[in-house]
């Protein structure tokens, strides 16, 4: 395993190159979490599948993907960790959800399928296969679309919500203060849960939780049957809980 220094070395020359790291490998192999999606993918759809609970069918999610927005139009190994945990354990009928970072909007979108009226939000760039994957799948009456830049005010047409989702934002370093300061805007409510999964990647994720620790508390999620699986793949799901 490469020492982390020279890990952030290299993802400063080449961003993408964890996910051309992980098409190398045998699309069989059990470390392949998601299709192979070149860098250079344009307009492709791919499909998830996600097993449920024992009283609901299995969760089929249509995906386009295209990379030319950025490296959010491609689907990423934590957000399926987070997608897969939610279709096995939550319930969320009736429940408001927002996604952080939606990219593609695969999180919310399986949120969308459990029952929940959900926001998925991004940036500008990718509001557009935001917009198609919502009607690729059918769930314009539960899923909407809109922008959020983090460390900016939350807009009003965006709900106070329930759930928060975030899956593989943890990336740019210069955008953590700015993450932390949208988690504090969207949980005014203790009660409010929040279901955070990413992977481990460079020493920088260090500063992120440093900055995430005077606001909040979190602890990994324990009741997940598939966490020792991604765990050997540096993911971690966690569970995050607002200071009093």
């Amino acid at each position: 395993m490469l020492d982390l220094a020279l890990e952030e070395q290299l993802d400063e020359l080449d961003p993408l190159r964890h996910l051309r790291q992980d098409a190398s490998d045998d699309e069989h192999s059990p470390n392949s979490i998601v299709p192979h999606q070149p860098p250079s993918i344009r307009n492709q759809t791919i499909r998830l599948a996600f097993p449920s609970s024992p009283d609901r069918d299995p969760i089929s999610i249509k995906l386009s993907v295209d990379a030319s927005p950025g490296c959010g139009g491609i689907a990423w190994p934590a957000g399926e960790v987070l997608a897969s945990y939610i279709s096995r354990t939550a319930s969320l009928d009736g429940k408001t959800v927002l996604e952080l970072g939606s990219g593609t909007g695969l999180v919310g979108l399986v949120a969308g399928k459990l029952g929940a009226r959900v926001c998925i939000t991004d940036q500008a760039p990718l509001l557009d296969i935001m917009k198609r994957n919502v009607s690729l799948n059918g769930l314009e009456s539960r899923v909407s679309v809109a922008e959020l830049n983090w460390g900016e005010p939350i807009p009003d047409s965006i709900p106070e919500p329930d759930l928060v989702l975030a899956a593989d934002c943890v990336y740019f370093e210069p955008a953590f203060p700015l993450l932390v300061k949208t988690l504090v805007d969207l949980v005014h409510d203790l009660s409010t849960e929040v279901l955070f999964c990413y992977k481990k990647r460079r020493k920088a994720d260090k500063r992120f939780f440093a900055l995430l620790k005077k606001e909040f508390s979190w602890q990994e999620v324990a009741d997940d049957p598939q966490r020792e699986a991604y765990s050997r793949d540096a993911i971690s799901l966690l569970r995050l809980s607002r200071r009093k």
